[in-house]
């Protein structure tokens, strides 16, 4: 796959990509991420990349010739039909399902805005969508186009050692992920589930998918009003909500 970010810091992006699973990944040649920035396509002797908006108020806006220069200069680096996408607090929330559909393409362009904004100017004209990764305000569009990089790189084919890893992560089926442990059995008093040191993979499974509906329930129940439950599932999650004294689901 082939990303580039349009960002005011490519420094930023550069170091956050150094390390771990999208390090391992660039180094493979399973990914390539480059960038642009739009003070490269500034004209005046400052390299102007903002101005005041229209109608006054606090803030700068980013402004659109350097700004829709770099997305155009980007476009032509990346494969036919990639989309250009605006991190923004005005996207739709990206999530797991949208990792994977844009772990199908072949590329995409990712544009981390600055100050009040985008000229929406450039988001009309240029933009197939813009994604937001939550309901707040950061200083800047370049950690949101790590946090998409990195959701997006771990589900590469070759990425992972497992393949599964993936596929088991929290949202991997639309639920939070089940409590995990390793050695040693026993620490400051606290025991490893039974169940997961006995090697009867039938009912690993079952304490797994009972924990994850029980742990999503809990803690992400509008997940849950997503999805239709199989019998075995409600019969887990009716279990898991007995015995931590909760009420299931209605």
């Amino acid at each position: 796959m082939h990303i580039e970010v349009v960002t005011l810091f490519p420094e930023l992006i550069r170091a956050g990509l150094a390390e771990g699973v999208v390090g391992r990944a660039l180094t493979g040649g399973l990914l390539r991420v480059g960038t642009e920035d739009p003070r490269a396509f500034a004209t005046d002797a400052h390299r102007t990349v903002d101005d005041r908006p229209y109608g006054g108020g606090p803030g700068m806006v980013m402004k659109v010739e350097p700004l829709g220069s770099a997305i155009r200069a980007c476009a032509g680096r990346l494969p036919r039909g990639s989309p250009v996408i605006g991190l923004s607090a005005q996207g739709r929330p990206f999530t797991q399902q949208l990792a994977r559909r844009l772990a199908d393409l072949q590329g995409m362009m990712l544009v981390a805005g600055r100050y009040e904004g985008f000229d929406q100017r450039v988001v009309d004209e240029l933009f197939d969508e813009e994604l937001s990764i939550g309901d707040y305000v950061v200083s800047g569009g370049e950690l949101p186009a790590l946090v998409v990089i990195d959701a997006v790189a771990r589900l590469l084919p070759g990425v992972l050692g497992d393949a599964e890893s993936a596929e088991q992560d929290s949202f991997g089926d639309g639920l939070l992920d089940w409590p995990q442990y390793t050695r040693p059995e026993i620490w400051e008093g606290h025991v490893v589930p039974a169940v997961l040191q006995g090697g009867n993979h039938a009912a690993i499974r079952r304490w797994r998918l009972k924990q994850a509906l029980g742990r999503t329930w809990q803690l992400r129940p509008d997940l849950l009003s997503a999805r239709a439950l199989t019998g075995e599932e409600r019969a887990l999650l009716d279990e898991y909500c007995a015995g931590v004294g909760i009420d299931p689901p209605r």
